[in-house]
């Protein structure tokens, strides 16, 4: 049956984030939709009962599912998201270690929070392009609380690099090249940094991310080889980077409704919190996430032969009607007072973070959101004439101005 599915690879090019709800709405709303995409049989699946499935990680895998044009820009080889088992779950106990500490998180967010009083003290007098901003205050933040402090025009390139990882993962042409060389220019850098480190007697950088990720030992007792520390060291340092997109569109939903502002400027630190979890639902960033059915798997009355492509609809997921009240209004109020459920609310996976698929860096992603949303509603500079709209055929997408700011006469700080 599968020889005859129309191959869905230009159709999701060319429609981006609409590509999973329409194909949805053309075969009237079903939970499971059979496609191909790059040649290879699919589903699309959708709703609550698709990610309890997805992340069971006795019926979907990770290893093979990602196409060699995402390894090689987005996450590279070898790394934690493409692994099953004892491999993976030994490979994120060491993520959770690092991530998920509230001592890790409070520090990377101090570290933040202060970076950007110091960066507005540099807008003075220019008109800045804020994504752009963003991106070199957590670049360089990142890089300095793993033990691998840059100086400079350093954090800019590192900034630069990370943007063009996540930005050319999901096209071809100009965009991928750029993805392809950045990823190579760093972790060629990062894996000379793990080198010089084990090379080091005693090691000059104690207790930090750079000697954990360094001398990590999987399962069988041996190190990570350069190349893959290296890859995993980027899976921190990128991602963390990629905050920019929420933070851009943060700004946007501040500017789009400036009643905002003032919840966050009085409210509660919850009042944050709810913002950020607003932010991660509403805005388009993820379209879906991909894995493999790991044996023939029965669903919902459709039957899904081991190594089907299987796809998890994201965006569509956080606009369902049938899910969330009024949808397409940004409302941060739903997410006050309570905390959404492992499999409610899904801009970087479901289920446990601790020992799933789900992203270990969210708790970061969340503390960094909510904190960098409250300054910017602290933040009284005019935003000029420009263009914010947010075309949905791109992935991923973001405002297409990156958001100006004018801070020409001066900078007011959080």
């Amino acid at each position: 049956m599968s020889g005859h599915l129309v191959d869905s690879t230009l159709s999701l090019l060319a429609h981006g984030y609409a590509w999973a709800p329409d194909l949805r709405r053309a075969h009237d709303g079903a939970p499971v939709v059979r496609t191909r995409l790059m040649g290879r049989p699919a589903a699309l699946l959708h709703g609550p009962e698709a990610v309890a499935l997805f992340y069971d990680e006795g019926q979907v895998q990770r290893h093979g599912a990602l196409p060699a044009p995402v390894l090689d820009t987005i996450f590279g080889r070898g790394a934690v998201h493409t692994l099953d088992g004892t491999h993976h779950r030994g490979r994120k106990q060491l993520l959770v270690s690092l991530l998920m500490s509230p001592e890790g998180v409070g520090g990377l967010t101090g570290r933040v929070e202060s970076g950007w009083r110091e960066a507005l003290t540099t807008w003075k007098g220019r008109r800045v392009v804020l994504f752009d901003e963003v991106a070199v205050l957590l670049a360089r933040e990142i890089c300095d609380w793993a033990g691998m402090p840059v100086q400079g025009d350093a954090a800019r390139e590192i900034a630069e690099d990370c943007v063009a990882m996540v930005d050319g993962f999901a096209t071809a042409g100009p965009r991928h090249l750029r993805a392809r060389r950045a990823r190579h220019r760093q972790e060629q850098a990062l894996m000379a940094a793990v080198t010089r480190l084990r090379e080091e007697q005693p090691h000059l950088l104690p207790g930090t991310v750079l000697e954990t990720v360094a001398l990590h030992r999987e399962p069988d007792g041996t190190l990570l080889d350069p190349h893959t520390a290296a890859v995993e060291l980027l899976n921190i340092i990128r991602p963390t980077v990629a905050v920019t997109w929420f933070v851009t569109f943060a700004a946007h939903a501040l500017h789009r409704h400036p009643g905002r502002r003032d919840q966050l400027r009085t409210g509660s630190p919850a009042h944050a919190r709810a913002f950020a979890h607003e932010v991660r639902r509403f805005y388009p960033f993820v379209p879906f996430i991909a894995g493999l059915a790991a044996r023939d798997l029965a669903y919902r009355g459709d039957r899904l032969p081991a190594g089907t492509l299987l796809l998890l609809d994201v965006y569509g997921f956080h606009h369902d009607p049938a899910l969330w009240d009024r949808p397409y209004d940004f409302a941060p109020e739903r997410f006050l007072g309570r905390e959404p459920g492992l499999g409610e609310l899904i801009p970087q996976g479901g289920g446990d973070a601790r020992t799933g698929h789900r992203c270990p860096g969210e708790d970061i992603t969340l503390s960094l959101l909510a904190t960098l949303s409250s300054a910017l509603a602290h933040l009284d500079l005019p935003v000029p004439q420009q263009d914010l709209s947010i075309p949905l055929s791109r992935i991923p997408t973001r405002p297409r101005s990156g958001f100006l700011i004018d801070a020409a006469e001066s900078a007011a700080a959080a």
